[in-house]
């Protein structure tokens, strides 16, 4: 579960999270394209790339390989681990 937490602690991570949400199976190329004109976001490919290594070290995003592109999917499962640790009471 730390790994979670420091995954969606930073803003980066969170807005790469964000686009992923409104498209998943995104290459490095459209995600950093999308956090520069969505987010105002000018962060490097290997900058970004490092979000991503650890956000899928968090097993919030899985990565797969088509020829020689690389896609980016989101996963939430993760994300239930916290919601069931600490449920909302009625």
């Amino acid at each position: 579960m730390d790994a979670v937490f420091k995954a969606i602690g930073d803003p980066t991570r969170r807005a790469i999270l964000d686009e992923l949400t409104d498209k998943s199976g995104q290459t490095l190329f459209e995600i950093c394209s999308r956090l520069a004109m969505k987010h105002g976001l000018s962060s490097s490919r290997q900058a970004i790339s490092q979000h991503l290594a650890v956000l899928e070290e968090a097993g919030l995003v899985h990565t797969r390989r088509e020829g020689r592109y690389k896609f980016h999917d989101i996963d939430t499962t993760p994300l239930r681990s916290i919601t069931e640790r600490w449920p909302v009471p009625e």
